[in-house]
């Protein structure tokens, strides 16, 4: 009863839900890039995520790093940020400052760069 299952929410309802979340946990066996855990660092959310695939180096030290293959360690690092207050507002400064790092516009002029090295 702790867990709810939504629906389709939009994108402002999501931003909503996640600033006002206690963390994010996002515990993929494999991620391409890894934007939700991005999007949560972004409103400010703790996150706790995979040590696998680019994960650790998209958030760097702003998240809690776990095996997925693990179940106790999902567990061990969840009550550690449900019980301590410093934690989860360190982990918040960590990660919105971590997602500063990101934009869309540095994305394209790297890109850019890549594909005029090669024209």
């Amino acid at each position: 009863e702790q867990v709810k299952f939504l629906d389709y929410v939009s994108p402002q309802q999501l931003s909503i839900i996640m600033a006002e979340a206690m963390a994010m946990v996002f515990t993929t066996f494999w991620e391409g890039f890894g934007f939700p855990v991005l999007e949560a660092m972004a409103c400010g959310t703790p996150v706790i995520t995979s040590n696998v695939s680019s994960l650790p180096e998209v958030t760097g030290d702003a998240a809690i790093l776990v095996n997925p293959h693990q179940p106790e360690e999902i567990t061990d690092a969840m009550e550690k940020v449900a019980n301590d207050d410093i934690l989860r507002l360190k982990m918040r400064d960590l990660g919105l400052n971590r997602a500063k790092k990101f934009s869309w516009e540095k994305t394209g002029k790297a890109t850019l760069e890549i594909i005029n090295q090669y024209l």
